[in-house]
């Protein structure tokens, strides 16, 4: 079986511009140095957090001895006045912390930048690196976007390469730097790179330390306007777990020397990455980059006036096929992770069985005749004593299927067991799950895993009961139309989630329209279709199984046909857009 684990976007012809390696970054930087008017050159090379700052100013200061470097650093605040300004947004909990609504200044000492913006230069070039260093100088003559991907930033945590911004925390836990990052740094950080995004001159790429990569501005903007133009994919990534399975790492091909693989984001744009293909090299920027510079295109209208610059589907695995069960969970309430966190929407979700052992199960919703109290008190109780919470006894145990669909709408307790293979279909919000139970199990870093029994009774839903799920949350399949060769059903969401799911079976040529908003689809059944444009607006795109494909809502009318591949009377695609 194909799956394409590098997809990527082709620049077009005129702006394949992109240099490997120092020497040619810094030369590079030169050319365009020299061919600026002034006398007293300004360079500012911006960051994310996360990037390698020793190793950027230890470069220019190589390649431009006789040069100035100015540290965004120095100017900021200090650190016990950081910590002191974002403990309301990072707080005392373990994992949840609170949106920021702090801005890249608030990092720095006001009078600092004024006296750095006031200092006279010498007639050599200055260069300005760091988190905020855009700050730090009015009209450069260079701006230069030192990118990262998120996924790259948590790998660097775990080998305590980075620092959150202000902070010298490196020998910090992953679970502290990761809070910080989620709900302060890459907040303050998203925003500034808003605002530069249309203008800045060059993209440094240094995801891969090995190979620094350098590429225009012009040509980074000319692929992400292309890539709201056609289907395209982001780089998926793979990570083990307590209760991962072997489906994935099988399947897809993976480091068969990995105990196992317990999830993938696969289409996730805060944490994935797009790969830009130039004719030498693939360059790395975070997919995010895309809903940032053009959200209307990519969104719709619609959805963006209802999320704003945010991608609010998303399409992850969850593998437990030779694994264990994952948590008993539940999802916050819109108005308790609006009111506790400052998140707008909340985690809606979805299972969606892609594969599934004989034995297969899922926990969804309470039993009839249970007493709230009497299940608090016994996950405290196991929690603190080790002993073993009989989830039987308190949540309802479905058997599971391939093709079956379970639909989590916040509130609702579940757990998907051992032996599912699940493509969870969901918001975006990623990370506020209320674990209440986890089996008395330890993480991958050998500590106990968190658990959120104190924000989970506050959200749980005690009246979805066997009846009620039944008859509202497993597969509640509804065939809209057919037509010769094909069938199209409605899948789910809840009334209450705000995404709605279509599973199309069909071995013809099947017609679609984006209706101007975000549509995300997988081929759930079969080997291979090509997804085509009526007027050839865009190249044929192949997507192979299990592979999550972004339809941007400026596509428009696309078609899907199976391909030769296909050893079967029909193939199957599950396509998830926002309710209108």
């Amino acid at each position: 079986m194909s799956f394409n684990k590098y997809p990527t976007i082709k620049i077009s012809p005129e702006q394949d511009n992109c240099v490997l390696g120092w020497e040619q970054i810094c030369n590079r930087i030169k050319k365009s140095i020299a061919a600026t008017d002034n006398q007293n050159k300004k360079v500012v090379i911006e960051c994310y957090q996360g990037c390698n700052l020793e190793e950027i100013k230890s470069v220019i200061s190589s390649y431009f001895s006789r040069d100035t470097i100015i540290d965004s650093s120095d100017y900021m605040k200090s650190e016990v006045d950081i910590r002191k300004m974002t403990q309301p947004d990072v707080t005392d909990d373990r994992v949840f912390g609170r949106i920021t609504q702090l801005r890249i200044i608030d990092f720095f000492e006001v009078s600092k930048i004024n006296t750095i913006k006031n200092k006279k230069l010498t007639n050599n070039t200055t260069f300005y690196i760091g988190i905020g260093a855009s700050l730090l100088v009015d009209q450069p003559n260079l701006i230069i976007y030192a990118d990262m991907a998120r996924w790259e930033i948590q790998q660097r945590m775990r080998s305590n390469q980075v620092d959150n911004i202000g902070i010298n925390d490196r020998e910090e836990s992953i679970e502290k730097q990761y809070k910080r990052a989620y709900f302060v740094d890459w907040r303050v950080c998203d925003e500034l790179k808003k605002e530069l995004l249309p203008k800045f001159d060059y993209i440094l790429d240094t995801n891969n330390v090995n190979e620094p990569k350098l590429a225009t501005g012009d040509a980074i903007r000319s692929a992400l306007n292309q890539a709201t133009k056609q289907p395209f994919s982001v780089v998926p990534y793979f990570d083990a777990g307590p209760w991962g399975g072997q489906w994935m790492k099988e399947k897809f091909d993976l480091d068969k020397n990995s105990k196992n693989f317990a999830w993938s984001f696969n289409c996730v744009p805060e944490e994935n990455s797009l790969l830009i293909e130039f004719s030498n090299t693939n360059f790395e920027v975070p997919s995010i980059n895309v809903v940032f510079y053009k959200p209307i295109e990519l969104l719709g209208p619609s959805v963006y006036n209802e999320f704003g610059a945010e991608f609010p589907i998303r399409f992850d695995f969850l593998d437990t096929m030779g694994g264990g069960n994952l948590s008993l969970q539940v999802h916050p309430l819109k108005s308790y992770i609006k009111e506790q966190f400052g998140m707008d929407y909340t985690q809606d979700e979805s299972y969606y069985m892609l594969d599934a052992g004989e034995d297969a199960f899922v926990y969804l919703g309470t039993n009839d005749g249970i007493d709230s109290s009497d299940m608090i008190d016994e996950l405290k109780h196991s929690q603190v004593n080790g002993h073993i919470f009989d989830a039987e006894k308190y949540s309802t145990k479905w058997n599971a299927k391939k093709h079956d669909h379970f639909l989590i709408p916040a509130g609702t307790v579940h757990c998907s067991g051992k032996d599912c293979m699940v493509l969870e279909i969901s918001a975006t919000p990623y990370i506020f799950t209320f674990k209440l139970w986890d089996w008395g199990r330890l993480g991958m870093d050998g500590r106990p895993r968190p658990i959120s029994i104190e924000h989970g009774e506050k959200v749980i839903q005690w009246d979805r009961t066997p009846d009620w799920t039944a008859n509202n949350l497993i597969n509640q399949f509804e065939e809209i139309s057919s037509g010769e060769g094909w069938i199209e059903e409605k899948t789910g969401l809840h009334d209450l989630e705000f995404i709605e799911t279509r599973r199309q079976w069909f071995d013809c040529k099947v017609s679609h329209n984006t209706n101007n908003t975000l549509n995300v689809l997988m081929l759930i059944d079969g080997e291979e279709a090509i997804i085509e444009s009526p007027n050839h607006a865009f190249e044929p795109f192949i997507v192979n199984y299990a592979e999550a494909i972004i339809i941007p809502a400026n596509v428009g009318e696309y078609s899907i046909t199976p391909t030769d591949k296909n050893k079967k009377d029909k193939i199957a695609v599950i396509r998830a857009f926002v309710k209108s």
